[in-house]
């Protein structure tokens, strides 16, 4: 079941990739990444009493605050990148926002944390994400602005060349590597499931005051045709969190499974090539596959 589940996980996520970029590209609706949070957040919420109520999961007070800090950074991360999805094309974004794995190794190195032998092969996958994510900061940045507009013409949405929004999914990188990083601490001394259900409990208290915010004070309008792809978006990430679990959890098969899911970003470039019409440089894709190809060999070595 491995392989399928593996699969599953990266056809979900790499759909929640997909369908959170369609509901919040639209620069007109300046609120649409909290509305993104929103629809995360019930989903998840959802989920915790499903594993509170049924499935069976402790939680308490305590569990929640110790988890809060990682949830923070779980949270602060999505949200920014969410933002992000406004300013910049899903194909540069998911493979940036995908490389805090690589971001993660480097932190156990500086600090230590690593336990075992570390591979040539694992640092040279570490060395080529960051080269390839500095290079697509880079080609962002030095495009000519009327080749960009060429290669955006048979989109429907154009992006004009801006700092932001490259910074946008560097930041969710840096953000998320470090609660990950924090996660591993704070899991020695928490119940795996208690703890996902304490970050489940918290989105869904962050999306309670961001429905607060966008619906009761800036009184902007639910337009269900609107806010729909966010909500598929919102149950392909749970879904994909509930068989990236089981996945993980078959530790024989851990080699293999770790790279399939760890490469839902190249199917997240072929879905905004397809359904987004999304067209790159070559330069682009030159990053993009260092990336790729960094996190496959990052996922089949696993740190």
């Amino acid at each position: 079941m491995w392989f399928w589940l593996a699969l599953i996980a990266l056809l979900f996520w790499s759909g929640s990739d997909l369908f959170s970029k369609i509901g919040c590209r639209d620069p007109r609706d300046k609120l649409s990444h909290l509305k993104m949070v929103m629809a995360v957040g019930l989903v998840m919420g959802l989920h915790a009493a499903y594993e509170i109520f049924i499935g069976g999961v402790e939680i308490n007070g305590e569990v929640l605050l110790t988890y809060l800090p990682v949830s923070a950074l779980y949270i602060l991360s999505m949200a920014l990148g969410y933002l992000g999805l406004r300013y910049i094309e899903l194909s540069v974004s998911s493979p940036i926002c995908n490389s805090s794995g690589a971001i993660v190794a480097v932190i156990c190195l500086i600090t230590g944390e690593i336990t075992g032998n570390v591979t040539g092969w694992a640092l040279a996958a570490v060395a080529l994400i960051c080269s390839g994510v500095v290079g697509l900061g880079i080609v962002e940045a030095r495009e000519d602005p009327e080749l960009r507009a060429a290669r955006q013409e048979k989109s429907n949405y154009k992006y004009a060349k801006s700092w932001l929004a490259i910074l946008l999914p560097v930041a969710y990188c840096l953000l998320d590597a470090a609660g990950t990083f924090a996660d591993s601490l704070v899991l020695e001394n928490l119940n795996e499931d208690s703890a996902n259900v304490a970050y489940e409990l918290t989105f869904f208290a962050v999306g309670l005051c961001c429905f607060v915010y966008v619906v009761l004070i800036r009184r902007d309008r639910l337009i269900p045709k609107m806010e729909a792809p966010k909500y598929v978006g919102a149950v392909c990430e749970t879904i994909g969190q509930f068989a990236y679990i089981y996945a993980i959890a078959d530790t024989e098969h851990l080699m293999f499974s770790a790279p399939i899911i760890s490469s839902y970003c190249v199917a997240s470039v072929v879905w905004s090539r397809i359904f987004l019409k999304e067209r790159l440089s070559w330069k682009h894709y030159l990053c993009i596959s260092m990336v790729a190809v960094g996190i496959v060999v990052l996922g089949v070595f696993d740190i």
